[in-house]
C-alpha cells in the first residue's frame, strides 16, 4: 500500500525518532508499504518520519543504479546508529521526497560505519561507501529530525524560501500522494 509522503514543515520530519522493539505493531506490513511508497515516489531511500512515524526505521534499495556492487543492494535498517564518519568529502547533488523540486549540492564524507538491525531482528555493525554511504546518511539525517537542507549555507536556503513556504502550502505537482502541513484540511495530493 502506498503511503502519503509527508511534506517539508511536518513537525514530525524535525522529531528525533525513537527506538523500535521487534514487537512493534504490524511492522513486517509497514517495512513492506514504505518500499511500495518509495517505489512508487522512484525514490531510492525513505524514512518513517517521511511517511508520518517518529521511529527509527528506514528503506533503501539501490539495486537499479549502473553502479557495480549494488546489483542487490536492498536493506532495512531498524534502530540505526551511525558509528564513524571517515574518508573525504564530497559534494553530490542530492534530492528528498519529502522536499519535491529542490535538488542541491550537499558535502558528505564518503565512508560510514553503522550498526543497525534488519527486518529479521539481526544485528549488524557494516562498513559502507559511495553511494550506499549517500543514501544512508541521508536517511540517517530524518531519523535524527534533519534535511538535507539544513546543509545549506543559510543564504541558499533563504533563497530557496518560496520554494519551501510553496511545499508547506501543496503549490507544487508530485506524482505521489503527498501530506502537505499547512494545505487546506483534508487535502491531499
Amino acid at each position: 500500500m502506498k503511503l502519503p509522503i509527508v511534506a517539508y514543515g511536518d513537525p514530525v520530519l524535525r522529531k528525533k525518532a525513537e527506538n523500535i522493539s521487534a514487537e512493534y505493531p504490524e511492522l513486517q506490513t509497514l517495512i513492506s508499504n514504505m518500499f511500495d511508497t518509495m517505489y512508487n515516489a522512484s525514490g531510492v531511500g525513505l524514512a518513517a518520519p517521511q511517511v508520518g512515524l517518529a521511529i527509527r526505521l528506514f528503506v533503501i534499495d539501490l539495486s537499479d543504479k549502473d553502479e557495480p556492487g549494488y546489483e542487490n543492494f536492498k536493506k532495512v535498517f531498524i534502530n540505526a546508529t551511525i558509528l564513524e564518519e571517515k574518508g573525504v568529502l564530497w559534494d553530490f547533488n542530492e534530492g528528498c521526497l519529502s522536499i519535491p523540486d529542490i535538488r542541491e549540492d550537499v558535502r558528505r564524507l564518503d565512508t560510514i560505519v553503522v550498526s543497525y538491525y534488519d527486518e529479521n531482528w539481526v544485528q549488524h555493525e557494516e562498513t559502507f561507501n559511495g553511494m550506499a554511504a549517500r543514501v544512508i546518511q541521508h536517511e540517517y539525517d530524518h531519523i535524527e529530525g534533519k534535511l538535507f537542507t539544513d546543509k545549506l549555507s543559510p543564504l541558499r536556503r533563504a533563497m530557496l524560501k518560496s520554494k519551501f513556504d510553496a511545499i508547506k502550502k501543496g503549490a507544487i505537482k508530485v506524482d505521489y500522494k503527498m501530506k502537505f502541513p499547512l494545505a487546506s484540511k483534508g487535502k491531499k495530493k
